[in-house]
């Protein structure tokens, strides 16, 4: 007969406890630890509900075959997922309240023509649902509604209509009768994630969960969701922008380093086909101090980026570091290399770095862009608009090569710059074949001549 005993849970990583502690000692957080009633069956009996034994093979015996794909209607959602949806996978994606998830996912069914979907609503409503498609000016004869957060009766559905994809919006409202805690506990958002896992793998059936996140941008829930599940998809972006970024944070079936880039408009999500054009300002004509194009890679492509620097006398004695999109550890760095190898006199100024669109860069190949910026507002003379700057900057003020150079060049070819400032000999002789005109440095100071010359 089944028991039901209390077992405390943290909420932050999913570690069980039979008693309540103060400091988790599996992930080391303070007061995450949550009493849920969990139900026990009793022993015995196991030997009628275990499945057939699962027996070893060769590692060589094994045949590999390429995952069959389901071709999403979005390019970049397609790029992010490495080709496609997975037959029999099972992806998380998560992302803000209201930044675009259930609406990209909506939009993306909608236009599959071919393939019967089944939608489970957690959240919203059949008429909220149906709102929001006609907003986006889609409808499909393919797609069924359904509005049910018990997980027994959601399986109960599936075996009656037998769809071939479905999505879960969200995993955090759905609840099984099999564990009596609440919906979103740490063992409710883990037994509905299991059961669908174990539906995907056996059906076949590509399976979609949204997820929310936390106040720190985590997933919320047991960080096991994210062991479960095949790929785990971040939605990001700033409400002040119109422009959203999916990346992938973990992938079974492809590369995590690609991004897609999509823009809100009224009509849903639009695909951004050339990055570049939301991280650069239209004002290129207007030259003004401070600002310099930069050229970093995201994934295995190469995006522009403007990034501007106010450089000016602190006010109260205490010079300030402000960063937006860049790394701050990264720009006192700079400031130093700048301070002791070009003798700029930056100790008692304040500065101001951001990065423009809202992209954050982690990429030091920004770094030569964030120097000549610095320098320009400092000197308050203008980079000319139709000038890149590629490089990473050592501590001895030497200037480093950075990788995907050619990537890179052909890149501010294609958008029609006129110059390029890259590390010395980082292209090794095969800068002839680029129209652009290729400016090599080695040091700080060859910057600061090419720039005030």
């Amino acid at each position: 007969m089944a028991k039901t005993k209390s077992v405390y849970f943290c909420q932050n990583c999913g570690h069980e406890s039979a008693k309540w502690l103060g400091k988790c000692p599996s992930c080391g957080e303070w007061n995450t630890f949550a009493e849920e009633k969990v139900t026990v069956s009793a022993k015995g009996g196991g030997a009628k509900n275990r499945r057939e034994l699962a027996r070893p093979q060769k590692l060589s015996e094994i045949e590999v075959t390429e995952e069959a794909r389901i071709k999403m209607p979005s390019s970049e959602l397609n790029r992010v997922l490495g080709g496609g949806l997975v037959a029999g996978s099972l992806t998380l994606i998560g992302g803000e309240p209201g930044i675009g998830k259930s609406t990209l996912l909506l939009q993306n069914i909608l236009s599959i023509r071919n393939r019967k979907i089944l939608y489970v609503s957690g959240e919203e409503s059949a008429t909220q649902l149906k709102l929001r498609a006609d907003r986006l000016g889609k409808l499909s004869e393919n797609t069924y509604i359904l509005c049910e957060t018990l997980l027994e009766n959601i399986f109960e559905q599936i075996k009656k209509e037998k769809p071939e994809l479905i999505i879960v919006d969200s995993i955090q409202t759905i609840a099984s009768e099999a564990i009596e805690s609440a919906q979103g506990s740490v063992s409710q958002v883990r037994e509905c994630a299991v059961g669908l896992l174990r539906y995907a793998k056996e059906s076949g059936v590509p399976v979609i969960l949204v997820g929310h996140i936390n106040k720190d941008g985590a997933i919320a829930g047991p960080k096991v969701l994210e062991h479960i599940v095949d790929t785990v998809l971040q939605f990001e972006g700033d409400r002040q922008y119109l422009y959203r970024i999916l990346r992938s944070i973990k992938n079974r079936f492809g590369s995590t380093n690609e991004i897609g880039i999509y823009e809100m408009v009224e009509k849903g999500l639009r695909e951004v086909k050339n990055p570049s054009e939301m991280l650069l300002s239209d004002n290129r004509e207007d030259e003004m101090s401070g600002i310099a194009i930069g050229c970093t890679i995201e994934g295995a492509r190469p995006l522009m980026v403007e990034v501007q620097a106010l450089v000016s006398t602190a006010a109260y004695g205490t010079p300030q570091r402000s960063v937006t999109g860049y790394d701050q550890r990264r720009l006192n760095m700079l400031l130093a290399v700048l301070e002791k190898r070009a003798r700029f006199r930056l100790a008692q100024k304040d500065v101001f770095l951001n990065i423009a669109g809202g992209m954050k860069i982690a990429d030091p190949g920004v770094d030569l862009a964030v120097v000549a910026s610095v320098m320009s507002s400092n000197f308050d003379i203008a980079v000319s608009r139709k000038t890149v700057f590629v490089g990473e900057v050592g501590l001895s003020g030497e200037i480093r090569t950075v990788t995907r150079i050619e990537q890179r060049v052909m890149e501010a070819e294609k958008l029609g710059f006129d110059t390029i400032v890259i590390p010395h000999d980082n292209l090794k002789g095969i800068k002839d074949k680029f129209s652009i005109k290729i400016k090599e440095v080695k040091r700080i100071e060859d910057l600061m001549k090419f720039l005030f010359e």
